[in-house]
């Protein structure tokens, strides 16, 4: 049976949320991974926990932080929506939002094990030679850490597409607007005669998931083997 309209604008805005998401992690990620990876400052054990913490707070937590912090009465919800016109509770921005939050810890951990096995000693050699600090990392250890980065955003991604407990929370489930597969699952599992389309949208995520996790590993061996790092 094919997919009804129903269970295609679940799928389709899954994709949408979690591209969204890694689009904006990418550069936190990397700056983040960098930061903790290179830098010794006070605090960064506070830092690196705080970016950690959603892996083990449970979702629902996250979600409610979310609905108090940047929802329309939130603390800084409110001086968004007032300054700015922005809106993040009860829509897909914060579908995105609640996303990133829960898949931020992956994609940093990801690139800041990467840029460990940098070797140092090529970075201050580039740096001897004249080389300013961004100059060194955009062309030495940006183009080292891409395995890593690739498999951060594979992981990122394959995370946002799961994610239920946050953004339900934050921005509810709301046919078409914040309804993801997790979302649409849920509503048809509560609803007898259903259960046929939650096993459908079921396989969906899994192959979506696996193919995400299969494209992750293909591309970092690929890139590997371009820059000759040996595994």
């Amino acid at each position: 049976m094919l997919i009804t309209e129903y269970e295609y604008q679940a799928i389709v805005l899954s994709l949408k949320v979690a591209s969204y998401t890694v689009i904006w992690l990418i550069p936190f990620g990397i700056a983040l991974g960098w930061l903790l990876s290179r830098k010794q400052f006070v605090g960064k054990g506070l830092i690196d926990s705080a970016i950690h913490l959603p892996l083990v707070l449970p979702p629902v937590v996250v979600g409610y932080v979310l609905l108090i912090t940047m929802g329309r009465k939130g603390v800084i919800g409110e001086w968004l929506l007032e300054h700015l016109g922005l809106v993040f509770s009860f829509n897909w921005k914060g579908a995105v939002l609640a996303s990133s939050i829960v898949a931020l810890p992956l994609m940093v951990r990801s690139i800041r094990l990467s840029i460990d096995n940098v070797d140092k000693k090529l970075e201050q050699a580039a740096a001897t030679l004249g080389a300013s600090s961004l100059r060194v990392f955009f062309t030495i250890t940006l183009p080292l850490i891409l395995p890593g980065i690739i498999t951060g955003t594979m992981l990122a991604f394959a995370r946002s597409l799961g994610e239920f407990g946050a953004t339900m929370t934050f921005v509810s489930n709301i046919p078409g607007e914040t309804q993801t597969i997790p979302l649409a699952m849920y509503s048809f599992i509560q609803t007898p005669g259903d259960e046929g389309q939650a096993a459908r949208l079921c396989v969906i995520s899994i192959v979506i998931a696996l193919v995400s996790l299969i494209t992750s590993d293909w591309f970092a061996k690929r890139t590997q083997r371009r820059l000759g790092v040996k595994k």
